[in-house]
């Protein structure tokens, strides 16, 4: 398939792998909605890509401006046919260590408001009879990592909402897909927060070595345009770990041959 000409909007596009995304799909001929929440990181994005453009900055946390973001979103071109999930951040500290606030944000950044997002959009996705549905999560939310206990229990819980929503999307023409990236080379682990909720501010040596982002971005979007529904992005242990936990197709399937049968009228003719 070709992106060219179609809107897509990313979140999370100041750097790393939506920063990649961006100048990926720029090269496909999208029209990008490239959010984040600093304008002027946004506008070297927008600035560094061929692409027609709107820079839509907010706080992916404000619930009024992610209304107002999707909102206007939708209006720039009259559609997204393709939104990426891609904002969030990362955890390193120990469970023991770890007051609840730090959870709490995680959680609010990296699963409730992906969610969030995402149900503002489907009305517009469903009437159309199209879209597409793109969720950033993690080898963290196929496997339980030390370390990352929020980070890991959010990614978990965005693979189970994307997975769900797929089988009530699946005869309505929106996709959805899971991407589950491992080490790629980026500023994740320098910005994950630690136990006190700040900033690491040191990377790990395995993400410094890790896959180069633009090489990750082609990975993901050669999956999407395969209808890859989960797109695995990693090497060596973190691959074969994420193998290991992969969600075969014929598991999709058999959820959606559920939901063509009629699971869901059933459901609710119970209530």
């Amino acid at each position: 398939m070709s992106f060219n000409e179609q809107t897509i909007w990313i979140t999370g596009t100041s750097s790393g792998i939506g920063r990649a995304l961006a100048r990926n799909f720029a090269a496909s001929g999208a029209k990008l909605i490239l959010s984040g929440r600093d304008a002027a990181r946004l506008q070297e994005v927008a600035d560094e890509v061929t692409a027609e453009t709107l820079i839509l900055p907010f706080e992916v946390r404000d619930e009024a401006a992610r209304t107002a973001a999707a909102e206007k979103a939708v209006a720039w071109t009259g559609n997204v046919d393709v939104f990426v999930n891609n904002a969030g951040i990362s955890q390193r500290s120990q469970a023991i260590n770890t007051p609840m606030k730090v959870y709490h944000d995680i959680m609010d950044i990296d699963l409730l408001a992906p969610i969030a997002l995402t149900q503002a959009l489907l009305p517009h996705m469903v009437e159309r009879g199209s879209g597409k549905l793109i969720f950033m999560s993690s080898i963290a939310g196929k496997v339980g990592v030390p370390m990352r206990t929020a980070y890991c229990a959010a990614k978990h819980g965005l693979i189970g909402y994307a997975d769900a929503l797929r089988g009530e999307l699946s005869n309505k023409g929106v996709d959805v897909h899971v991407i589950a990236p491992g080490s790629v080379a980026t500023d994740v682990a320098r910005n994950a927060l630690n136990a006190a909720g700040e900033k690491r501010g040191v990377s790990d040596r395995a993400i410094d070595n890790g896959i180069p982002v633009d090489e990750a971005a082609a990975e993901i979007i050669t999956g999407v345009e395969a209808g890859q529904r989960e797109i695995i992005v990693a090497r060596g242990f973190e691959l074969a770990m994420g193998e290991m936990r992969r969600t075969q197709d014929q598991l999709f399937d058999q959820i959606a041959g559920m939901v063509a049968e009629g699971y869901i009228e059933k459901m609710e003719a119970q209530d």
